[in-house]
């Protein structure tokens, strides 16, 4: 597998050196012509010079024990991403605006692929995760086991963040990932007992699996009674543009019913209203009646 990956990295390279470097103009110039026209080959020409910059940038991560070919395949993604957003007429330099999305998209799948608990997920926690064992390095603070109150308070101060982040994220980073399916006891323990049977259920109970389903069956019939309101072509179009897993376009349904896309837009903005004004009497007239039935 390992080769299979170096394969795919050595491939990458090659082709990163077929890609010329571009001049401020050249670039600015395969930028306006993809976002202006999208003309595919000036952003093939774009994203390709810049591909050296993704296995630059990556190669900084691999202190993290994941595969260089994955880290560039994640580089590349976000090298993508910047190609769709960037405007050249902001002035800058491609290679700038790409830097921050390709660490991102890096970063991003570190923090998702390190460890099998998800480590990061405000900003604080991320500023930790990729700067935490550096900072300790600086202090000579190798051992394992909580930090000294003295280096909890410079690293929150160094990355602005708060102390007890530091300590969660400390704790988190010098732990190990364990089955669920280990022994309480351990290898050779009496028990066979496993971890996974100690955890809680925090699923629903059956009570509220029936409330859920009988409350989705009665929205169901809800939805029956105020599509009745509509007349069939309203009716057809809220379904084709609000309830198929698919929907169809405007253009489609104005060749259909052989009007414009804009009247189709609008019919569909009028069904829709009165389909949630039917829903709302359907809702107040529920409710009178599950008062009648309490006093009753």
């Amino acid at each position: 597998m390992n080769h299979k990956l170096d394969t795919t990295l050595v491939r990458f390279v090659e082709e990163a050196k077929r890609f010329p470097m571009l001049s401020h103009e050249r670039e600015q110039e395969l930028a306006r012509a993809w976002r202006g026209q999208e003309d595919r080959d000036a952003l093939k020409h774009l994203v390709g010079s810049h591909l050296r910059l993704v296995v630059k940038i990556a190669r900084g991560f691999t202190g993290y024990g994941l595969p260089l070919a994955d880290l560039v395949a994640e580089g590349n993604v976000g090298l993508m991403q910047a190609a769709e957003k960037f405007d050249p007429e902001r002035g800058f330099r491609f290679a700038t605006y790409a830097m921050w999305w390709i660490r991102a998209a890096i970063q991003e799948y570190i923090l998702h692929s390190w460890s099998l608990v998800k480590m990061g997920t405000t900003a604080a926690q991320k500023k930790l995760f990729f700067n935490l064992r550096r900072l300790k390095g600086q202090m000579a603070e190798f051992e394992q086991g909580d930090l000294s109150a003295e280096a909890v308070s410079k690293i929150a101060i160094e990355l602005d963040v708060p102390e007890a982040e530091v300590i969660e994220m400390n704790r988190r980073l010098g732990g190990a990932d364990n089955s669920l399916n280990a022994l309480l006891g351990g290898p050779g323990s009496d028990g066979d007992s496993e971890w996974l049977d100690m955890l809680p259920d925090e699923g629903p109970n059956q009570e509220t699996i029936v409330g859920d389903r009988r409350e989705l069956q009665q929205r169901r019939e809800m939805l029956d009674v105020a599509l009745k309101k509509l007349n069939p072509r309203e009716r057809d179009i809220i379904f084709e543009r609000r309830l198929k897993d698919e929907p169809s376009t405007l253009e489609e349904l104005s060749h259909r019913y052989a009007v414009s896309r804009e009247r189709i837009r609008q019919i569909e903005v009028r069904a829709f209203e009165k389909l949630q004004r039917a829903m709302r009497d359907q809702t107040r007239l529920t409710r009178q009646d599950n008062r009648a039935l309490q006093v009753a």
